[in-house]
């Protein structure tokens, strides 16, 4: 998949962004659009460039060649002010070790160009809204890491950036952290744009509208997670398990409409896992059967792709280094759905 589409109601936008170390083509020609108001989620291998993109999209790093726009400002080329709408938590969150929560919460506020008024109100909120209230006073080298993370998105969400980009926001969290923080992540969504990246894929699909997979510098695949479900593995599967195992169930399962493979439990029992040809949906038929033959149903329940499924498709390689191409589909709309 080449260029992505762009969106004119997009807050954020790549243009052809390439980046080169010598002659490593780290990001090679990437563009996209987040749309205002939506969670996009980067998904890719390591290596594949996405801490470059980011690195870009957020004024680190300028492309080889290529722009990026800040709803409709160039990045680089127009008033360092502009970044001002911009929010960034990097991966490794680099902060002051010596200093105190608050006080760096504070100091962060300065450097954002925010007024005393605004940073006495807005500190406490993101104290408590990252929930670290509790440690406001403690020195940030003594704190654990995911109370580290936490205090760099304070700093990010801090003067109310129009876009926030996360990567990789819950490493070293607790389980019950990362319930908060995905929760955070989800009201800021509705908030603000998003561009969220992450190796957690359940996390994506949790937290995202849209995703972006990227390998080897290039975009392979874009759409919400359920379009890219129905464009990479569109085939139903059915999960059918009778109460017992009785001669002729597996010959009528097969026999059935739309069924392509039937495959017996690890048990020897009456459980199968039944692949479906595209479109086709047999468990009205399933169930009629287990009438008619007076087969109990314990379970009959679609099984479909996961995100990690289609992510595994798309970033192995055949022997040759190629990628599998994609079905064919309808024309795409000139827009990024918002």
């Amino acid at each position: 998949m080449g260029r992505s589409l762009i969106s004119s109601g997009a807050m954020i936008e790549a243009h052809d962004l390439t980046r080169r170390f010598g002659d490593l083509a780290a990001v090679d020609g990437v563009s996209f659009a987040v749309p205002d108001g939506q969670i996009v989620g980067m998904l890719g291998p390591n290596g594949a460039g996405k801490t470059t993109t980011i690195r870009m999209i957020t004024g680190f790093l300028p492309p080889t060649s290529g722009r990026v726009t800040l709803d409709g400002k160039d990045l680089f080329d127009s008033d360092p002010r502009v970044r001002r709408d911009l929010g960034y938590l990097p991966e490794n969150v680099s902060l002051y070790p010596e200093m105190r929560v608050a006080e760096y919460l504070e100091w962060r506020g300065q450097l954002e160009g925010m007024d005393r008024a605004a940073i006495r109100k807005r500190v406490p909120e993101v104290l408590a809204r990252c929930l670290i209230v509790d440690v406001q006073r403690q020195i940030i080298g003594t704190l654990s890491k995911g109370y580290r993370q936490r205090v760099g998105l304070a700093g990010a969400i801090l003067h109310n950036p129009k876009v926030l980009v996360l990567d990789e926001p819950t490493v070293g969290l607790d389980p019950k952290q990362i319930i908060a923080i995905r929760e955070l992540i989800r009201e800021l969504g509705r908030e603000r744009t998003l561009l969220l990246s992450t190796h957690i894929l359940p996390e994506v699909e949790l937290l995202c509208g849209r995703v972006l997979i990227i390998d080897r510098g290039k975009i392979v695949a874009e759409g919400s997670p359920a379009e890219l479900r129905e464009r990479w593995l569109g085939t139903l599967g059915v999960t059918v398990e009778f109460a017992a195992a009785a001669p002729g169930q597996h010959q009528a399962l097969v026999a059935l409409p739309g069924v392509e493979t039937v495959d017996v439990g690890d048990d020897g029992g009456g459980r199968f896992a039944l692949g479906c040809a595209k479109g086709a949906d047999p468990r009205a038929e399933i169930f009629a059967l287990a009438v008619e033959r007076g087969w109990t149903l314990v379970e009959l329940a679609p099984t479909r792709a996961s995100l990690e499924d289609i992510f595994v498709r798309l970033t192995t390689r055949d022997a040759d280094g190629a990628l599998p191409e994609a079905p064919a589909l309808a024309p795409a709309s000139e827009e990024v759905p918002s």
